[in-house]
């Protein structure tokens, strides 16, 4: 079983990027949030991976932080939730907030995902609310989707990933997971993007 990729991303679009790894493609299957902040085609990119094994084929789905992948394995573990409606819940809302509606009964907040139901919305709530509190005490904080949603207007407005992010370490570290946590926490995206750009012009 397939649990990480590690290779050159020679292509990539909101539906599926592909990963070459020695000669070989790999198709993976990845949320919107992880696509929005992967490198340009012809980067080096790590991706933690759930294999999907259905009875006619082999589906790879691909994510950038664990606890990203740990969301989406408790997705699936839903009846009624496959593969491809737990990629579009987390394409339709960050992890933080996705662990915080979950664990606080916000249904309104859960409706307002894209393909996510009121009785979806309930189950996730019903069957997820008491194992989402391992996520929550692992560390996931507002900040690491502020930093995600910060490089993805970079990348979006045309600097290069690498660029972007060498620009938000002014004020981010990293942490053994790779997930960027943001040490000025009190800056809004908007703050991170301003501050990000001046480091980007004196260069």
């Amino acid at each position: 079983m397939i649990a990480l990729i590690k290779g050159n991303l020679t292509f990539k679009s909101p539906n599926h990027i592909i990963i070459d790894v020695g000669g070989i493609g790999y198709q993976v299957f990845v949320p919107l949030s992880s696509y929005y902040s992967l490198p340009e085609v012809n980067n080096p990119v790590r991706l933690n991976i759930h294999t999907y094994l259905k009875e006619d084929a082999i589906q790879l789905y691909g994510f950038l932080t664990k606890e990203e992948k740990d969301i989406f394995l408790y997705l699936i573990g839903i009846t009624g939730i496959g593969p491809r409606l737990a990629i579009n819940i987390l394409s339709g809302i960050s992890t933080f907030d996705l662990v915080k509606a979950i664990s606080e009964g916000n249904l309104v907040a859960l409706n307002a995902i894209p393909g996510v139901g009121r009785k979806t919305a309930e189950r996730l709530i019903l069957e997820l609310r008491e194992k989402i509190g391992a996520i929550q005490d692992s560390g996931l904080k507002p900040q690491d989707s502020k930093y995600e949603d910060a490089l993805s207007a970079l990348v979006n407005l045309g600097y290069k990933r690498s660029h972007a992010e060498e620009s938000l370490k002014q004020f981010t570290v990293k942490t053994q997971d790779s997930e960027l946590i943001s040490m000025g926490y009190e800056l809004t995206v908007e703050e991170m993007i301003k501050e990000a750009l001046k480091a980007l012009h004196r260069k």
